[in-house]
């Protein structure tokens, strides 16, 4: 099993990240029977810290989903190589869901992939590219997201080039089996309404997409066909913001729908 996180989060925390709870979700898969052999979590986008000194790197090129595919292709080689498995489970949350998809796309490796696990993913784009001036996410402070930066450029509405190529392909490609994990739409998503949420707010009326057209983006996280769990009240498992986007990573009930999805999918041996 492979762990991805999102944008702006760590495998673990560091002294930069005070998320990275990546690390106790696989704990928890660690309390109920797997192997520490068979838990893997890859980290992109270089170093966190830099944030500290330019926090508009948030939406640069170095978080963006071109710049992970290789790190995800590299690392999954290596864990394969060093497991001899055949196949991989993927649990990935926000970004990462879309790293792991486009992955899959240009690899044509749906074959490696046992089952994804999209956790809140922005598969049809975030509302976090308007280019209205009360969207605080693209002021420095916010983290650059104006309508050409490269994680806009990627992900400010559901026809980019990356979008459009990615999604056409189809949005449930087999034998891949696909769980979906999100927020219920109509409820706090700093990353797809203008909800408050938590301590952030997109606070965009109405929501635009970059270039500037009115657009829902709520429903953002699904994909059409896939088996998809709502949630709703995860503010309350993200102990530094209080948002939904963030706490639904750290939510038991996540934790709980992707052991029970995993573990009731055929054939169920794994590398120990």
């Amino acid at each position: 099993m492979i762990f991805l996180h999102g944008n702006n989060d760590t495998q673990y925390a560091t002294a930069c990240s005070r998320y990275g709870h990546v690390r106790d979700f696989a704990k928890f898969f660690l309390d109920h029977g797997y192997h520490p052999r068979e838990l893997w979590a890859v980290g992109y986008q270089g170093d966190q810290c830099d944030l500290t000194q330019d926090n508009t790197l948030r939406s640069g090129i170095s978080h963006a989903t071109a710049a992970a595919v290789p790190i995800l292709r590299q690392f999954v080689q290596a864990v394969l190589g060093f497991t001899g498995a055949k196949r991989i489970d993927i649990v990935a949350h926000s970004l990462g869901v879309v790293v792991a998809r486009e992955w899959m796309l240009q690899d044509n490796a749906y074959d490696r992939v046992r089952a994804l696990v999209a956790i809140d993913g922005p598969n049809h784009g975030i509302v976090d590219c308007s280019p209205l001036p009360t969207n605080i996410f693209q002021l420095p402070s916010g983290g650059g997201f104006t309508p050409n930066s490269a994680v806009c450029d990627e992900l400010g509405s559901d026809d980019t080039q990356l979008l459009g190529v990615l999604n056409a392909a189809g949005e449930i490609p087999p034998p891949t089996r696909y769980l979906v994990i999100r927020n219920k739409p109509g409820t706090p998503d700093f990353v797809y309404n203008s909800l408050p949420d938590g301590a952030l707010c997109a606070c965009s009326f109405p929501t635009l997409d970059r270039d500037g057209k009115p657009h829902d983006f709520s429903a953002s996280p699904g994909l059409a066909g896939a088996e998809t769990i709502d949630l709703e009240g995860q503010g309350q498992f993200d102990d530094v913001l209080n948002t939904a986007h963030l706490g639904i990573l750290n939510s038991p009930d996540t934790r709980a729908a992707v052991l029970r999805f995993l573990t009731a999918l055929p054939d169920q041996e794994r590398p120990r």
